[in-house]
């Protein structure tokens, strides 16, 4: 039998497309949502966030587009919920320490590493990392407000109220150090806290 060069390449062009898929089985419910965003996942990591698909993650996760779509109307909702399942939240109640000080340098460092949890992973444009820069600052103003809150019960606040700027204050700072500057340090969050924050909170 006789194959010719173009039968040869379309098969090797099928087989470099299927390496990645998995065998289909028949799952549903939750099982089927956890496979597909563990695939969206580890697609992620293999060709980054702008190169990842709808398609090629029903592939890897071994199902088809329809069940995908049925769950996610489109990429951004599918590729955001699978971060948001492997990179740390901000969402629970903070512990509370007791102390001002050590929960604001505890909502940031918690904010630091939320962005920092996703540099592993191609993205070229950058396009994941705001995304996640966005959410961890909206998460690490509700905690900052809780804090806030507990410390104004504790009567830390001798002058009265503090003016709302000064809870944005700590987390809008480490926000531009992860976006303008060479990242952030747990050094710096605690500078943000003790030369910015703590001062304003004692005038």
């Amino acid at each position: 039998m006789v194959v010719d060069a173009k039968t040869l390449a379309a098969t090797s062009t099928t087989d470099r497309a299927d390496s990645s898929a998995a065998p289909r089985t028949r799952r549903r419910g939750a099982t089927l949502e956890h496979a597909i965003l563990d695939a969206a996942w580890e697609e992620i990591a293999a060709v980054g966030y702008d190169q990842a698909t709808m398609g090629s993650v029903a592939a890897r996760a071994g199902t088809n587009k329809a069940a995908v779509y049925r769950r996610w109307p489109n990429r951004t909702e599918l590729l955001t919920a699978a971060i948001d399942r492997r990179v740390v939240h901000l969402d629970r109640p903070p512990a509370g320490t007791g102390s001002l000080r050590a929960d604001a340098i505890a909502v940031l460092e918690t904010m630091l590493h939320r962005c920092q949890a996703i540099a592993v992973i191609p993205d070229p444009k950058g396009e994941l990392a705001a995304y996640v820069r966005r959410q961890a600052a909206t998460e690490a103003f509700d905690q900052m407000e809780r804090a806030f809150s507990r410390a104004a019960q504790r009567g830390d606040f001798p002058n009265g109220a503090l003016h709302p700027m000064v809870l944005r204050l700590p987390v809008d700072v480490l926000y531009s150090e992860l976006a303008l500057a060479n990242g952030a340090s747990r050094r710096q969050v605690a500078d943000i806290v003790d030369h910015l924050l703590v001062p304003l909170t004692q005038r």
